[in-house]
């Protein structure tokens, strides 16, 4: 009873088969989306426009890739896919910080030349 499937296999079974007799290809720009992920985390305390910048590239080159993959999942090894995975993931964390210190050191530049304009100079060079 247990055994009745064994006739007809399934169509990931042939695609890992045909995998594991003819080896798997690294999925494109993997190792790149995870090392720019990586870098636009610690990038993001550059400004925040490094880490914007590296991690919308590592977002872009990961939405290729997915693609690809997704096209034709059997042909390209689990490392590499995982790889891409944790990058996506490192870029998106690097993007969302590098945009939060951005808006606010744009906001603390807009605050100190608010407070600096606003300042009675006149009055303060004539006390000298």
């Amino acid at each position: 009873m247990e055994n009745q499937n064994q006739g007809t296999p399934n169509p990931q079974q042939v695609n890992q088969q045909f995998s594991q007799q003819f080896g798997q290809q690294q999925l494109p720009n993997a190792t790149a989306v995870l090392v720019l992920g990586i870098i636009s985390i610690v990038g993001c305390f550059c400004y925040g426009i490094i880490g914007l910048i590296l991690g919308i590239i590592a977002l872009v080159l990961a939405s290729k890739a997915n693609t690809l993959y997704q096209q034709n999942p059997g042909a390209y090894s689990e490392t590499s896919v995982k790889n891409m995975k944790a990058g996506k993931i490192c870029a998106i964390i690097g993007t969302c910080c590098s945009a939060v210190y951005f808006v606010v050191l744009i906001i603390y530049i807009v605050f100190i030349g608010t407070v600096l304009t606003a300042m009675p100079w006149e009055s303060l060079m004539r006390g000298h």
